[in-house]
């Protein structure tokens, strides 16, 4: 008798539901977040699973690669693409891991890329690397701010880094606004510092493999933001069209539209934040370094706005990333802007 698992996964405690072919439940418990607990209630039932289902929350990794590691057949649930039966008036825990359970019986579950597990620490410690890179730029901005408000005066990100203490006594005359700007100076040196040894530390353990060293052609992208696309993609043939990988990067517009009218907007946050953020890095690196792409650019940001114009063209690299990383292909200007 063939059955299948679902596995509604908490913080803290997950609940295991497992139904057989006429969809009636078999087994239904309630389990502390503890791998050799969820592999003891599986086991039972081991010779006749056909999948498991984890749903993707943020902490799906050790179950997932526990579960595999025991010889389980794992699915990664997509919790944005499922849609819950909306005839149903009470749900709980059990009847999402019998829902999960229960779509993948019917052969309609949407499932998520289990990314592998040897590359995925250097993939978030480039995710953590993006995180200090953004808390940096907050606090030069603040930094800016003060400097603004207290002189009037204007200080550019690349002076800020240049200052020192004995700097300070001159910007400013209060010796309490010298004491938060040194503060400031501090934290902005010490990311600085950790960001520049997480760059160290991963292109010392990898290097761009070979669909993915062409991104480094494109005009503005360097190792690391090459780095972060190819560890984020991971897989180039999961993607079968190009809608389907801008889709993925949210490059594209997320709208429902019926008869030329706007009738509501689906998920937007529905794809790969990183990625996201990667492209219009590299459009605004490639708008100050490629004439055509700053001629897209102005002429976009003429009929809207300069938002609107730097998700277009960030839109228009990843498609060419797309092809380049598939063909193998360097970047061509020139096609993309023809």
């Amino acid at each position: 008798m063939n059955l299948y698992a679902g596995i509604d996964l908490h913080s803290s405690n997950c609940y295991l539901g497992i139904i057989d072919e006429q969809l009636e439940k078999v087994l239904g418990k309630r389990v502390r977040n503890s791998l050799p607990l969820i592999i003891d209630c599986l086991a039972p039932y081991k010779k006749d699973l056909q999948g498991v289902v984890v749903e993707s929350t943020y902490n799906w990794y050790w179950l997932v690669d526990g579960l595999q590691e025991n010889g389980y057949t794992v699915h990664l649930a997509n919790p944005a693409a499922i849609k819950q039966y909306e005839g149903i008036k009470y749900s709980d825990d059990k009847w999402d891991s019998l829902w999960l359970a229960h779509l993948l019986k019917l052969d309609i579950l949407p499932q998520g890329y289990i990314y592998p597990k040897e590359t995925r620490p250097m993939r978030d410690m480039l995710r953590r690397r993006m995180l200090f890179v953004r808390q940096r730029t907050a606090d030069i901005l603040s930094f800016q701010s003060m400097v603004t408000r207290n002189t009037g005066a204007r200080v550019s990100a690349n002076n800020i880094r240049k200052l020192t203490e004995a700097n300070l006594g001159q910007l400013f005359s209060d010796p309490d606004l010298v004491f938060l700007a040194q503060r400031y100076l501090s934290i902005i040196d010490l990311l600085s510092v950790q960001i520049k040894l997480i760059e160290k530390q991963v292109m010392e353990k990898i290097g761009l493999t070979e669909p993915f060293k062409w991104l480094s052609t494109i005009t503005g992208v360097g190792k690391i933001l090459a780095m972060v696309i190819m560890m984020e993609v991971g897989d180039i043939g999961r993607f079968k069209k190009v809608g389907n990988y801008c889709s993925y990067c949210r490059c594209v517009r997320s709208e429902r539209i019926s008869n030329g009218k706007k009738k509501g907007v689906g998920n937007k946050k529905n794809g790969n934040k990183y990625l996201s953020w990667a492209y219009v890095e590299a459009a605004n690196f490639c708008i100050r370094h490629n004439p055509r792409a700053e001629k897209f650019y102005q002429r976009k940001k003429a009929k809207s706005n300069g938002i609107v114009a730097i998700k277009a063209l960030s839109n228009k690299l990843a498609r060419a990333s797309y092809y380049m990383m598939r063909d193998q292909v360097p970047f061509d200007s020139q096609m993309l802007f023809a």
